[in-house]
């Protein structure tokens, strides 16, 4: 623990394993804030992001072993209002289609709605659901989404008569014995909470200096990613899943037959030639069940699932043969919370040994120097090209169907925008090509966007977006909309 934490100068840890026959360990490690004395231990709050997802599968088998829904039954069947854009779609998608990552739907498809923090309710996000367009054929390929895990949710609130939030917490959390751990942020009362760490540049998110952030996600989401835990809650859990649906004190919540409808690989994710140099676990085919990524590690079968938000990375994963479960909760972005969770899964089946704080720090310098250079001289390259209209003709109110209205407006020469759901996203804008500009949000406040404006018959008509960096995460999905001028 020390050696990782010095090579990523990380403030605060919390690790929980669970073997077989032993009891689970449980610690902290570190401070919870940078510059501040207060300790991470055991009981610590963590966002464990989405590891929430197999929560929300676990909340769903309870429901189907109550006959009150079906995997392989049509949502629209239990949801009379769900839509998307393909009316096929809308009619076939299954219970099972929500939790797998298979519907067609790109990468992080509406995650603007959820992050950073905006207005948009849990309504707003399902009903936007219908407007956001397919990718791929449905059931065709593997995108990671979010949106559906939100769907999700609002099925277990209309099914169950319960908010998720306390559903969550009523059928799983305290059954579990999980004390302090929240369906939601919304829901913390401790103050033994994980501040959140980023590097915010210069010069560009992903380097720098370590700073404090603020949470910046949506209670809205909470189905999605919401859930805040210790590693002592976290260890009940994953004795839980060891035990396929029993709790430590002997409840059942789920069956043994749903617990291997939940670890069973439904679409493939990766495939690869296998084990590298730096990656020696590397598997040869990766899968998603429901809520669970499945591959293999070192010869055995590991479920495992990442959870990441602003200022915060967990992992959870387990070797359910070897009856061995490990989670690590950081509170940082940094990319050590893998390579720490191998090092000690190797520690704990025996493996030869590997250096993995010298690879995770070789993955750093690689990501960083990736960043540098798409950075060029201390800031992104401004393309050739400029104005093809006077500054006035782009002021105006550009309306997105899913996400809602982009302001654009004029003031002593200059433009600004209001991405007007997202409180944080407000900007002047500076030139950035032809037709186009960039924003310079505030620092913290998540990736910068390239504006452009199509322009059709000397007018400016619709924006055309994506985000800055060419390494920006995914949920920054502004590619993704498609706001088209009203005012």
């Amino acid at each position: 623990m020390r050696r990782f934490m010095d090579a990523f100068g990380t403030p605060g840890i919390g690790v929980a394993l669970v073997r077989a026959g032993g009891p689970a360990l449980a610690r902290g490690y570190g401070v919870r804030q940078l510059g501040r004395p207060e300790k991470v231990d055991a009981d610590t709050l963590f966002a464990i992001a989405s590891n929430s997802k197999a929560f929300v599968a676990a909340g769903i088998a309870m429901l189907v072993e109550a006959d009150k829904l079906g995997w392989d039954e049509p949502v629209i069947r239990y949801l009379t209002d769900f839509a998307t854009s393909d009316p096929v779609v809308t009619q076939s998608m299954t219970v099972r289609d929500l939790l797998c990552h298979r519907s067609g739907l790109p990468l992080g498809a509406g995650d603007l709605m959820q992050f950073p923090l905006s207005n948009h309710t849990r309504a707003d996000l399902y009903h936007g659901l219908r407007y956001l367009p397919f990718e791929r054929g449905f059931r065709s390929g593997y995108a990671y989404d979010n949106i559906l895990y939100v769907v999700a949710g609002v099925l277990i609130e209309r099914v169950s008569g319960m908010t998720f939030e306390d559903y969550t917490t009523k059928r799983l959390l305290e059954p579990l014995g999980m004390r302090t751990a929240v369906a939601s942020r919304e829901l913390v009362r401790t103050a033994n909470l994980a501040a959140r760490h980023a590097r915010l540049g210069p010069p560009t998110p992903g380097v720098g200096p370590l700073s404090v952030v603020n949470p910046d996600e949506s209670a809205a989401a909470s189905p999605a990613g919401g859930i805040h835990a210790s590693v002592t809650d976290i260890s009940l859990w994953l004795q839980t899943q060891l035990a396929k649906g029993v709790t430590p004190s002997g409840h059942r919540l789920w069956s043994e037959k749903d617990a291997d409808a939940m670890w069973t690989p439904q679409v493939v994710t990766a495939a690869t030639e296998g084990p590298t140099a730096d990656n020696p676990v590397r598997g040869v085919l990766q899968g998603y069940g429901l809520g669970w990524f499945l591959s293999d590690y070192r010869g055995h079968r590991i479920l495992f699932h990442s959870g990441g938000l602003s200022g915060q990375v967990t992992q959870t994963a387990l070797l359910p043969e070897q009856g061995i479960g490990i989670a690590v909760f950081t509170n940082v972005e940094d990319g050590l919370s893998a390579p720490l969770r191998n090092a000690i899964l190797d520690l704990a089946v025996a493996a030869p040994p590997f250096d993995w704080v010298a690879a995770a720090e070789r993955g750093r310098a690689r990501n960083e120097a990736e960043l540098r250079k798409e950075a060029g001289g201390g800031d992104f390259a401004v393309p050739p090209g400029g104005l093809s209209l006077a500054l006035g003709a782009y002021p105006g109110r550009y309306r997105d169907p899913w996400y809602g209205d982009i302001v654009v407006a004029e003031k002593g020469g200059r433009l600004s925008i209001d991405f007007t759901r997202t409180p944080i996203f407000k900007s002047r804008l500076e030139p950035f090509g032809p037709d186009t500009f960039r924003t310079r949000f505030a620092k913290g406040a998540g990736e910068d966007a390239v504006v452009a404006f199509v322009i059709e018959s000397g007018k400016a008509v619709r924006l055309k977006l994506r985000a800055l960096s060419p390494l920006a995460d995914f949920s920054y999905d502004f590619q993704h909309l498609a706001p088209v001028r009203v005012g």
